[in-house]
């Protein structure tokens, strides 16, 4: 109430009354009140990739909905290389929007597919350059935090090559929006082709290098921290399993056939090894999105199908470690499975997130992962790496000229 707020600030209101004050005051109330906070602040973070057919304002509202607590878009037609300026009556309701909700530090976009900043080829590049610019400039006019991207593919010049040519370009686009806030996640991929980010070294490597690239601009604006880099990471499971890492639902079998099924224990303590491997190679508080998604491929088949969650090959213990994991509360956990109605006209994102709700215990499941450090990640090589294996980079301190070197 107000005469407690005006208590609690430190100001004496005669209206109320020792017994209140006591009650006010009670250590038993004020332990209920913090174990009670407590438990609200760790609760996940759930949302889902929705349209923004008719209207960007449409996608929260539509997340509203469905009961989920946050939401990925895409800002404009992900297909195209030209699309229209972004209108200011858009703008203008999707920020209403966001401020109702509450959800003004939470939203997620998604960049287009078109763009690859590690192409080899000069107008590639700098066409994905551009549609890049476009994209932190819509993220940065919505207010949406992160941007999602996928790092993009080498086509035959080489991991190293690839790692440069994003280096570069994304150096280019820190510099062109110094004082933004938009953090851009470099998004784990299937591994498929020529594709970077397959592994977490890969991931590493990325950052280091362009944080080496962009120096300064790669700094979060008005935060003095060395750690608070606008560079940060998204996890996607279905990538993660289809790109070789143990999110197996069901252990090894004989040749042809399936394996034992694994327990939902099992597959909780398959995602802690990952996310304790996460920790060592790119530092645990770098994760800044997840992608919640259950995968048609199975484990190393490099196959980007997403499936509904509890159907694929991806163990549901790896969801409950996810959703449990109070340190992983506040990242956004999207689904980006595919959007239709069950047989009773009820829709999957709704199904998916009963799913996930249902796996909240309030344990603190992977409490043991604590993030070890924000800042840059460590580029070493792990015990347990998918296949093919990724070629490591070098320390934080090489330079870029040492690095061009060993090409």
């Amino acid at each position: 109430s107000g005469h407690g707020l005006r208590i609690l600030g430190g100001v004496q209101d005669p209206g109320i009354t020792p017994r209140a004050r006591g009650i006010l005051f009670s250590p038993i109330l004020c332990i209920l009140l913090r174990a009670l906070c407590g438990e609200i602040l760790s609760l996940p973070m759930f949302g889902s990739h929705l349209s923004i057919a008719g209207s960007m304002a449409n996608a929260p509202r539509e997340a509203e909905r469905l009961t989920f607590d946050t939401v990925q878009v895409f800002t404009k037609n992900q297909r195209q290389w030209n699309v229209p300026a972004l209108a200011d009556a858009a703008r203008d309701e999707w920020l209403a929007e966001l401020a109702r909700l509450g959800w003004t530090s939470r939203v997620v976009s998604h960049n287009s597919y078109l763009a690859n900043l590690a192409s080899p080829d000069d107008t590639l590049w700098n066409k994905s350059l551009d549609l890049m610019r476009d994209e932190f400039s819509r993220a940065h006019t919505l207010g949406i935090p992160y941007l999602v991207a996928h790092p993009g593919a080498h086509v035959g010049s080489g991991v190293e090559a690839g790692i440069e040519r994003i280096a570069k370009a994304v150096a280019i686009l820190l510099k062109e929006t110094r004082g933004s806030a938009v953090k851009l996640c470099l998004e784990n991929t299937a591994g498929g082709g020529s594709t970077l980010g397959r592994s977490l070294e890969e991931l590493a490597a990325m950052k280091q290098a362009i944080e080496e690239e962009a120096g300064a601009d790669a700094q979060l604006p008005g935060v003095k921290s060395k750690t608070a880099s606008r560079i940060a990471f998204c996890i996607d499971t279905c990538h993660a399993l289809a790109a070789g890492y143990d999110l197996d639902a069901c252990e090894p079998g004989a040749p042809g056939k399936p394996g034992r099924k694994r327990t939902r224990q099992e597959g909780e303590a398959a995602a802690e090894r990952f996310f304790r491997e996460f920790d060592e190679v790119c530092g645990l508080g770098n994760l800044a999105v997840l992608h919640l998604n259950d995968s048609k491929g199975g484990r190393g088949s490099h196959l980007d199908r997403h499936a509904h969650l509890g159907t694929g090959n991806v163990a549901v213990g790896v969801f409950a470690a996810i959703v449990n994991h109070r340190g992983l509360a506040g990242v956004p956990k999207i689904l980006e499975t595919p959007k239709e109605n069950d047989k009773d006209g009820v829709p999957m994102d709704t199904i998916n997130l009963r799913l996930l709700r249902s796996l909240v215990t309030g344990a603190e499941a992977g409490a043991e992962v604590e993030p070890k450090r924000a800042g840059s990640p460590r580029s070493r090589v792990s015990k347990s790496k998918p296949e093919p294996k990724a070629k490591p980079r070098a320390k934080a301190q090489t330079s870029r000229q040492s690095r061009s070197s060993r090409k």
